[in-house]
């Protein structure tokens, strides 16, 4: 069954289960309501006759004083304790209830029943008589006209339930149709997308904040995720194919020529081993590199907590240094420790990006400053007085696989996707990174924070 036929069912069932509750409910009350009012009313005409009777000085036969009390519609009567002498009197209509048997009653009793299909009330009380034996006052009432106006009230309520059924139906249908169509729109989007290979989106028309709109930016989301990782496994398949071309090709060749005149000639062994063993290297940063950034940042499991910024970039500048045994000079401009919220290994591999950057494009010593520029920001720069890039390449930089002329060349070892994957570990950190170089001056990298307050 389809979910649009089981809202529309479950609705409509639900509503005629609680309208057929509510309905029984207020007929057994009002009914019950009616009789015990009907009761009542004997009550107080057994009481008032009993009254009577004990103001009785025996004048007027019993039989005579009982014709002044008796219903309309009904039968009194007095029953002695040993049933014997019962003095009735019915009213016209009701001559059957003669046939009715005596029973003596010790205290007050009220009820209902019913003969045939004419429906009673009884009510009974314990009196005293002229020859001083206790006997029971006894009236019976017909209430058909009251359990006439039950019946009138189950028809109603029956065709109430009936006629409110048919609006419930058609609105539960609405509220099907409502509730489906987001749903509905998202099935005939992603067969769209099953049927022609491209990503689509929902329309998302009203802002009513509601779990439906919700899940239509959910979906919408999901598939800015999809098309963005499907867009970055392309690129990274491009990529590699493009950029694993040369140096297997290189391994191959050296490989070959191993195979060939290795063993005979130390020169051409030792050559082919360093190529071979630079080549892999360079392979093996290229995968890693292009790996991570097939990634997208929600994958990269970003852990962030307070970091003593001042301590963390001082360490990675002395780790830094005695790497690769180059001068790089921590200029703390802030007179306190400055701290930060931030996944502190990413923030390292950002900062040793830049640093060997700088080391592969500058001879001269690097700088490394941290200020604090505002009360809630700071800021990293990493300066150095290398080549330097031009106007013209400054902006390309950041693309991957992209190399300045002479000072991106593949003899100075790098892969092209260093500052590619620095803007994207910018990016999923929330750094503000920018890049300010001038041709034969050296380059500038800004990286600007919050400061943790």
């Amino acid at each position: 069954m389809k979910l649009k036929n089981k809202i529309n069912l479950y609705t409509v069932v639900l509503f005629a289960l609680l309208l057929l509750i509510m309905n029984l409910s207020v007929y057994f009350l009002f009914s019950r309501q009616l009789v015990n009012t009907q009761l009542d009313i004997a009550r107080k005409e057994v009481v008032k006759t009993a009254e009577a009777f004990n103001d009785y000085d025996g004048a007027i036969p019993e039989r005579e004083l009982l014709r002044a009390y008796v219903p309309v519609s009904g039968m009194i009567r007095i029953v002695r304790e040993n049933v014997k002498n019962t003095v009735t009197t019915t009213s016209p209509t009701e001559q059957n209830l003669s046939k009715q048997r005596a029973v003596y009653y010790q205290k007050e009793v009220n009820k209902q029943f019913d003969i045939g299909s004419h429906s009673y009330i009884f009510s009974s009380m314990p009196i005293v008589l002229q020859d001083g034996n206790v006997a029971s006052l006894q009236i019976y009432k017909n209430i058909d006209a009251t359990t006439a106006m039950s019946k009138t009230l189950r028809l109603v309520l029956t065709l109430v339930t009936f006629l409110v059924l048919l609006p419930t139906i058609i609105s539960s249908r609405v509220l099907s149709n409502f509730i489906i169509h987001p749903i509905s729109s998202m099935i005939k989007t992603m067969s769209d997308i099953k049927d022609s290979g491209q990503f689509k989106r929902l329309t998302i028309k009203q802002q009513s904040g509601d779990e439906l709109q919700q899940m239509g930016e959910t979906f919408n989301h999901m598939i800015d995720l999809l098309e963005t990782n499907f867009e970055k496994q392309k690129q990274f398949a491009a990529n590699a194919s493009h950029e694993l071309r040369t140096p297997l090709t290189v391994i191959e060749s050296y490989a070959s020529l191993l195979k060939r005149r290795g063993l005979q000639d130390p020169q051409i062994f030792t050559e082919s081993i360093e190529a071979i063993h630079s080549e892999a290297v360079r392979m093996r940063d290229l995968t890693e590199q292009l790996l991570l950034l097939a990634k997208h940042h929600e994958q990269w499991n970003i852990k962030v907590s307070s970091v003593n910024l001042t301590e963390m970039v001082q360490q990675t500048v002395q780790a830094f240094q005695s790497a690769y045994h180059r001068l790089v000079i921590f200029d703390n401009k802030s007179a306190v420790p400055l701290f930060t919220n931030t996944d502190e290994q990413k923030l390292r591999q950002l900062l040793y990006i830049f640093l060997d950057n700088a080391k592969n494009y500058s001879d001269e010593d690097i700088v490394v400053s941290l200020e604090s520029v505002s009360y809630d920001q700071l800021r990293i720069q990493i300066i150095d007085k290398g080549i330097g890039i031009s106007n013209e390449d400054l902006p390309r930089v950041l693309e991957r696989f992209y190399r300045v002329d002479k000072a991106r060349s593949r003899q100075s070892g790098g892969t092209g996707l260093g500052l590619s994957l620095a803007k994207e570990i910018a990016e999923a950190l929330g750094v503000e990174m920018t890049l300010a170089s001038q041709l034969g001056s050296g380059t500038t990298v800004s990286l600007l924070m919050k400061i943790q307050n």
